[in-house]
Formats: C-alpha cells, structure tokens, sequence
C-alpha cells in the first residue's frame, strides 16, 4: 500500500500495523479530513464476554474517537441468531433470545474501558441489529435485497468457499448472514450516517457487500477496511492459551491470568503487539522490541502493563506484576493468583482427588491431561511435585488454602468455601 493517508486516523492505522485493505482509501481518507466519520464493527454476542481475539477491534475503535471521530460498537442480537459462517468449519449452536441479551449485557462492560459512551457527536453508541432484523418481512427482504445478490458472487466468498472444500456442512439460514450484514450497513447509514465499516480481513466480503448495497439502495458512498488476520508467531490463533481462552472481562478471568498471558508473548511478536494493543510511541516500541536476551523480558512486562491497564486499569496491572514477582522470583504465593473455591459437598471423606482439582483450577482441561502432567514431573502441590495421580487433598489441607502449578507458568490457589 503506497498511498500515504494525510488523516490521524488512517496515518495510525497505517503506521501501527492496523490497515490490510480498504475499498477507496483516497477516498475514506478525504472524507475524515472533512469532518467526524461515524463507522461501526459489529460483534456477535455468542458469549458474555469478547476475549483477546476481538481486541484488535477495539483498538481500532477507541483509535477512532480517540482521532476525533465516532465509534459504533454493533450488538448482533438479530444475527446472533443465526451464526456467521466466516472463518469456521461447522455451524455453532443458536442461543435464546435471553441468553443474547444477556451475552450483550457481559460485552458492554468490555467497551465501557476502551470507549466513552454518550450523546455526544464523537461519542461511543451500541445499537442493536435485533432492532431492525427481527421486524424484517422475510418475503419483501428477498425482493428487495436479494435481487442484489447473486448466488456466483457468494459462492466465491472464503467463508463459503472454504467451509464447502472441506466438506463441511453449510446451512441456508448460514448462507442468508452475509445479506443480513450487508442490510446492517446500509440501516446504520440510514439511521446514523455510518460512512465506514471494519472488520478483520476475513470479513473482506461481507464489507464489499454491505458497501455495495449502500450504493445501489441509498446512492451513498461509504467504505469498508480491513485489518490483517492476527495469529501468533508460531502461527496460532490470538485469543487462546493452553489453558483456554484469554477473556477481556476480570469476571471471566482475572487480571493476573490476563497479565500472564501478555508477559508470556513469544519474542518474535513483541513488536507487533506493542504497535497493536498499546499506546506506546512508535519510537518506544522499536526500541523495547529491539532487546535482546533476558532483556526482552523487559518489554513483555512493559506490553502486560500496559494491555493490562487499558482492560483492566493500573491497580491491577500494578497487583499482576507484584503477584508474578512474588510467584516466580520469590517461590511465594502472590495474592493475585487466580482462587477457586472447593464446596464441602465436593469433597468425600478423604477430600478431594489432587486430578479433579487441577481440572477445576483451570490448569488443565481434562483428567486426562492432569495425570500426564503428574506422571512427568510437571505438576505440583504448594511447590512440591505431585508423588502419584492417586493424592487426594483434605478438607484440613483446603481450610489454609493449597497453592496448585503446572508447569512454570500455571498457578491457581484452591481453598474451603
């Protein structure tokens, strides 16, 4: 991309690794120079809680208002109901109407750290395509809407595409998402004089569809970008650990954990992550990256402070840090470290099994992997390597709290109550 964009906004997104594909970046870039831009990305709430996949976004967002302009943050309560197909091999399952709104409830104390919401002009909003969705006329929609949509077309959408190379499954209330998207676009523009949508890139097609239809329908030129797809040095996906998914609400999972998860980055990746997930200057992301040897270990810390404060505030960025130091230079406890609570009516007479307890810690996701973990020396009780699958941990021994490890980096406190 050789176009330099004159606007804060797109300046940044350029320089700090956001931007992937735009439909008209010359375009987008006059029309934020003329004035505030309203643009939205929508989220599905298919839990009550984003998680790391879902923060570059929402970097995106609050780089918005923070440039002067207005952020949406689109509740897909209408189409929540029917599952977007991108990006995954088989369908999800359909959530309640309650359970919708409930999820959307969990996902607005997420944007609530990173967006001022308001009635202001550059101020957040949440609507929801529930809204719009739900009244639709199903038989008036095709004839309006889907005369605009040719079955070729869609057919060479990735996430159609991919899903029928696999073989997999795709359901016709799937097929109908990436019309109800694109009919989002144009509502948003008609309500609200949304100009742009994001999203991530695979969500290219979707975008091109809603631009489109905002054409043809309403003769209104909006634009879509895209950011790069995220993975991970060794080529995974952001958003899970070993553990399972790294949650961006503390109820979910605490700030500690959180905090571990960024301080745990692969050194390749530290560069990118501070130009992405921080507001660090450029200048001081080069140089953190640029460390080498122990001294990189600077820059994660550096990283989860400061991912860590935006999510969940200083206070427990600065508690986080405390805790790891507590933990892995001292050999001690750390009051921070994640705690489950163990009913007295789990426990037999003998207690509870040292297997279940590391599965109810979150340390390992199955009995299964507990016990391989104990057979190669990589488990620990209060430090101590576990002797043998069969230990069995008393209500005496949960009364004082018992500290539970896997591996180095994996620690959870398990007490009575």
């Amino acid at each position: 991309m050789t176009y330099k964009p004159k606007s804060e906004f797109l300046h940044v997104m350029q320089t700090r690794g956001f931007l992937q594909d735009c439909t008209d970046l010359e375009g987008l870039d006059d029309r934020l120079l003329k004035g505030i831009v309203s643009a939205y990305i929508g989220f599905d709430a298919t839990a009550d809680s984003l998680h790391v996949g879902s923060l570059i976004q929402i970097m995106m967002l609050r780089l918005l208002q923070k440039t002067g302009h207005k952020p949406i943050t689109l509740m897909g309560g209408g189409t929540t109901k029917i599952g977007d197909p991108s990006g995954k091999d088989e369908s999800r399952q359909l959530l309640s109407s309650d359970k919708i709104n409930e999820n959307i409830t969990g996902i607005r104390k997420v944007f609530s750290k990173y967006l001022t919401f308001g009635d202001g002009a550059q101020d957040a909003i949440q609507p929801n395509n529930a809204d719009w969705l739900d009244q639709l006329n199903y038989v008036e929609f095709l004839r309006d809407y889907g005369r605009h949509f040719t079955i070729n077309r869609m057919l060479s959408f990735d996430s159609v595409k991919l899903r029928l190379e696999r073989e997999q499954p795709l359901t016709f209330l799937e097929f109908n998402y990436m019309l109800l998207q694109a009919y989002d676009f144009m509502e948003l523009n008609k309500r609200y004089g949304v100009a742009l949508q994001m999203g991530g890139s695979d969500q290219w097609g979707n975008i091109v569809n809603g631009v489109d239809l905002t054409r043809r329908i309403s003769q209104t030129q909006v634009f879509g970008l895209t950011t790069p797809l995220l993975t991970k040095a060794d080529g995974s996906k952001m958003g899970k650990s070993a553990a399972g998914a790294i949650w961006l609400n503390e109820d979910k999972l605490s700030s500690y954990e959180f905090w571990q998860f960024w301080r745990n980055t692969m050194d390749a990746d530290v560069g990118k992550f501070l130009r992405l997930f921080t507001e660090l200057p450029l200048d001081e992301c080069a140089r953190l990256s640029a460390l080498e040897g122990a001294e990189i270990n600077d820059a994660k810390i550096v990283l989860a402070d400061a991912v860590t404060t935006l999510a969940h505030g200083a206070k427990a960025a600065t508690a986080a840090q405390a805790t790891a130091r507590e933990v892995f230079e001292k050999g001690g406890v750390g009051d921070d470290l994640p705690t489950i609570s163990v009913a007295a009516c789990d426990l037999s007479e003998a207690g509870i099994s040292v297997v279940q307890l590391l599965v109810k810690a979150g340390l390992v996701g199955s009995g299964k992997e507990a016990k391989r973990q104990i057979s190669d020396g990589g488990a620990r009780l209060n430090d101590a390597p576990i002797a043998n699958a069969g230990v069995m941990i008393s209500a005496g021994e949960l009364s004082a709290t018992v500290k539970l490890s896997v591996g180095k980096k994996r620690h959870a406190l398990a007490r009575l109550g």
